[in-house]
């Protein structure tokens, strides 16, 4: 049966992108006229996944009011179809929010929406990953899902010396673009990598995960991170792949990659890209 679930964790402070964010989300911070987290849901819908959690946290009100009803707006917009459209549109998707109130790391605020998801296998997006593609990623991932069962992790091919950034995989190719995983090494030196492939933040779950999250050793920070989790998972012998999407990935939670992600995002919107690539252009920016 075809996954429906999907669980967005949305809980992060964004300490990258201060003093902005200081009383918004960062996941609020546009990409031209939408939101970060609106480019999220949309790519959960697109690839069927209709039951959508979001894991906010203290002062991230925002999020959730972006996506719920405004009447005040709408009347406002009744001479404005176009715009009106847009926003109801948004305010129709029901989405269940729930609130991490101790920032205890990925495994945590998995746990904290365990009630909404019932046990059963989801989709896992990390919001700062924004991809541009054909097909949506986390599809591409649900299809390697129900080709070979157990759990899917995004992955994408880095600069070795970029691999300490990463999750790096080691594993064993299946077919094209796949491999079945036999371990991640959390940002290993770039020496020390098995691999150039990068996990990125769109995963689909199996339900063997629910049991060990709870038993997710804490560093010693006291965060649960989900990468021990996944190796728990194959330690026990489930089965994890990588899969190598296609598409364009951009980290918004940094501020270079959400720049570059609005101006890729211009650039293809028709209204916008003549301007634009005028004034880039006109910058004369030297190499």
């Amino acid at each position: 049966m075809r996954i429906r679930k999907a669980l967005i964790l949305a809980a992060g402070y964004g300490t990258r992108f201060l003093p902005a964010t200081k009383a918004v989300p960062k996941e609020m911070l546009p990409i031209v006229d939408r939101p970060v987290i609106q480019y999220i849901v949309e790519e959960a819908l697109a690839a069927g996944l209709d039951q959508i959690v979001i894991v906010t946290a203290m002062s991230k009100r925002a999020i959730e009011d972006h996506f719920d009803r405004n009447p005040d707006l709408e009347a406002a917009l009744a001479k404005k179809p176009d715009y009106l459209e847009e926003v109801r549109r948004i305010s129709g998707i029901e989405i269940a929010f729930v609130r991490q109130k101790e920032m205890k790391g990925q495994s945590h605020a998995i746990l904290g929406a365990r009630r909404f998801m019932g046990d059963e296998p989801f989709a896992l997006f990390y919001p700062d990953d924004v991809i541009f593609s054909d097909k949506p990623a986390i599809g591409q991932l649900l299809d390697v899902q129900e080709r070979h069962g157990g759990s899917v992790i995004a992955v994408q091919r880095v600069p070795q010396q970029e691999i300490v950034h990463y999750g790096a995989i080691d594993g064993e190719p299946l077919e094209e673009g796949v491999w079945r995983v036999r371990s991640i090494v959390e940002k290993p030196a770039a020496d020390e990598a098995p691999s150039n492939l990068g996990s990125v933040g769109r995963f689909v779950l199996s339900a063997d995960i629910w049991p060990l999250l709870e038993k997710t050793p804490p560093s010693i920070g006291g965060e649960m991170f989900f990468t021990d989790t996944m190796t728990m998972l194959m330690e026990k012998g489930g089965e994890v792949f990588a899969y190598e999407y296609e598409g364009q990935r951009f980290d918004t939670g940094r501020p270079i990659g959400l720049l570059k992600a609005s101006i890729y995002t211009a650039l293809r919107r028709p209204e916008i890209a003549p301007e634009l690539a005028e004034f880039l252009r006109a910058l004369n920016v030297p190499a």
